[in-house]
């Protein structure tokens, strides 16, 4: 693998992301790169109609993001997170950031969602892995119990019914 320098890690506060996180501390802290921790805010609509016209004020809602930002615990107590704040589309300001910044690579938590829920939600690590101009590390969360991975499990299964 390449040397390391700059490691973006996108973070929408999920635990996907922080788990990510941990594994951009540990890169940042075996390579003594820099870590940049960035959130995007995307722009609320313009107006929502419910028993008259309301404007939505995004300055709470971005003032609120901002410091849960600023308040987010790095895991590793000897890595230092630089931290950004954007507002825009997610996977494109991500890919700005990191192209402004010389990212060596970005390591981003990703839902897993397959099928239907990914296709009606879309999935921003995958817009960024298909535009990025640098290596994207996707980090799916563990299973919840702990155990081997479903495909783990049967191959498991398949050497048991050889022997």
């Amino acid at each position: 693998m390449a040397p390391l320098h700059t490691i973006l890690h996108p973070t929408d506060f999920s635990p996907h992301s922080e788990y990510a996180l941990q594994l951009a501390c540990s890169l940042t802290r075996d390579y003594g790169a820099r870590l940049v921790v960035l959130h995007v805010a995307t722009p609320p609509p313009a107006a929502v109609y419910a028993e008259g016209l309301l404007a939505p004020d995004p300055r709470a809602s971005y003032l609120e993001a901002r410091e849960q930002l600023w308040q987010l615990p790095v895991p590793e107590d000897d890595v230092r997170a630089e931290r950004r704040f954007e507002i825009g589309e997610p996977a494109a300001e991500i890919l700005r950031v990191a192209k402004e910044i010389g990212a060596d690579i970005i390591v981003v938590g990703t839902h897993g969602r397959t099928g239907l829920s990914r296709l009606l939600m879309g999935s921003t690590a995958e817009r960024i892995v298909r535009r990025a101009w640098c290596p994207v590390l996707t980090v799916k969360t563990p299973l919840a119990d702990g155990g081997p991975a479903p495909e783990v499990r049967s191959e498991a299964l398949a050497q048991e019914a050889i022997a």
